[in-house]
């Protein structure tokens, strides 16, 4: 498995961040010998909060380590190739136990991959096995994704950054792995062996041979802990470490892991769920409990966002936690903060992501409820414009956190990343996601000043791909066997 450069990356994210993650109690699994789910994301009950959680509050605790693994093929697989993939996925599962507190593994697929089967996407093959939607059988639940409205890209004249201005890609990778655990030697030693070491979890086990199918393009480290970013922030020297909130686990200071803020696994699902079903599968059709999992990679400005000139300026009014709480969730502010707005976060990180329903953002764009002159949206207002099914459950499972590194940045200079992942029933789904929460439709009808649109001026996305996640059945090259 040729990997070159591509995992140092992650490998040397993993080793700095792991002085200062600690690893969760947690409570063992309600059945450890139940059969693993079918819904290759569906790993709440494997994921269970620790047993002496700081956070209190209906908040989940994810694995702290997570790598997004990328890769391309040199060739169309076939059903040797398969059964190499099963028997290295089978390897995993056996040394380590499936779960945050030992190895969680999800494998994805992206349209390359289906163009190599035989007959291609227009082919017989995948097109009698790739739902479609519902709304209009002429689109296929895997669709490219496609730049954002505040990405920067040829196809947004006059959309910059102030610090990043780097143009968005939309990535080729065939498929992807996603390794998650709460020990980052787990993943470490995983990707050792997917680079040739020939030794799992202490054991002499020969390494994935794919006779040069699969190349390594990318390698991401994530972590997710409370905490975590303030102390990486400090061991960096970063000119905003102490206005990063100690108790959180993300880079901007809020807590993204509210279980409210995201749907039941089976909603995700092409088979789809009570309160939505978006496609033409049926339960038993060979991909039902499959789903869409995009992956970006988002550098963020957080000089911008505590509204810095420079590194040696110090913040502005506009990177007080009363604005700051406005731009992640609803205007005007759900919470007044401290009387110290900067210091440690100014304010807490656990707060609840109310749902307002799809109108709200439209009504403080029109500054309906705020004082006198003043329009503004929030990140999570223009999200629910589409996040949500008519009964209010959300049409998406979140698996995004931080990161810090120098992948794309224009000087090489290891930054604060957002690695964006989540699980939807289509592409279509998250297009319209997308699109809500850039709100420039809002933006230009209602004249929001780009400062009080959410989030969108902090973020410059330079990757995007879409990836179908068959059910676990089928994970290990998927149609192949179908192929003779």
């Amino acid at each position: 498995m040729l990997a070159g450069g591509a995992l140092a990356m992650a490998a040397s994210a993993l080793a700095a961040c792991s002085d200062g993650a600690r690893t969760p109690i947690r409570p063992a699994a309600s059945d450890p010998a139940a059969d693993l789910p079918d819904i290759q994301f569906d790993v709440a009950r494997f994921s269970a909060p620790e047993q002496s959680s700081p956070t209190g509050g209906p908040f989940v605790t994810p694995p702290v380590h997570t790598v997004y693994l990328t890769a391309a093929l040199a060739r169309s697989p076939g059903r040797d190739d398969q059964r190499e993939l099963t028997r290295v996925l089978t390897l995993l599962e056996s040394r380590y136990a499936f779960g945050a507190a030992g190895l969680l593994t999800f494998v994805s697929y992206g349209l390359p991959y289906f163009r190599r089967l035989p007959g291609g996407l227009t082919g017989d093959l995948v097109g009698a096995h790739l739902p479609r939607l519902l709304a209009d059988p002429a689109r296929s639940v895997l669709e490219e994704a496609v730049p954002a409205p505040t990405d920067v890209h040829p196809d947004n004249p006059g959309v910059t950054k102030k610090r990043f201005t780097v143009p968005v890609r939309i990535e080729q990778n065939d498929l992807m792995f996603t390794f998650r655990s709460d020990r980052a030697a787990v993943i470490q030693d995983v990707l050792g062996w997917f680079d040739g070491s020939d030794m799992l979890a202490g054991a002499p086990t020969p390494s994935p041979d794919f006779a040069g199918l699969l190349t390594v393009t990318s390698s991401r480290h994530m972590f997710t802990q409370v905490g975590l970013p303030r102390s990486v922030a400090e061991q960096n020297r970063l000119p905003y470490a102490r206005f990063i909130q100690p108790d959180s686990p993300m880079w901007m200071g809020f807590s993204d892991q509210q279980t409210n803020a995201s749907g039941p696994p089976a909603i995700c699902t092409f088979a789809g769920h009570p309160s939505a079903r978006l496609t033409t599968a049926r339960p038993g059709d060979y991909l039902d409990n499959g789903g869409i999992q995009h992956l970006s990679h988002v550098i963020l400005d957080m000089l911008q966002f505590y509204d810095m000139a420079s590194p040696d300026t110090p913040p502005s009014e506009n990177g007080n936690f009363s604005k700051r709480v406005q731009y992640m969730f609803h205007a005007p502010p759900v919470h007044p903060g401290n009387t110290d707005q900067l210091t440690d976060g100014g304010g807490p990180s656990f707060l609840p992501a109310d749902n307002r329903g799809p109108d709200y953002a439209e009504l403080t764009a029109r500054g309906v409820g705020l004082p006198p002159g003043e329009r503004r949206m929030g990140h999570l207002s223009t999200l629910q414009r589409s996040s949500r099914a008519p009964d209010g459950t959300p049409m998406h499972l979140r698996v995004d956190g931080p990161g810090f590194d120098p992948m794309d940045v224009p000087d090489g200079s290891s930054q604060p990343k957002l690695h964006f992942s989540l699980f939807v029933p289509t592409a279509d789904v998250f297009a319209r996601m997308r699109h809500s929460q850039a709100a420039v439709d809002l933006a230009r009808k209602h004249r929001v000043a780009e400062q009080d649109n959410g989030l969108e001026r902090f973020l410059t996305c330079t990757r995007r791909q879409n990836f179908l996640i068959p059910p676990r059945r089928h994970r290990a090259f998927p149609l192949v066997e179908l192929a003779d």
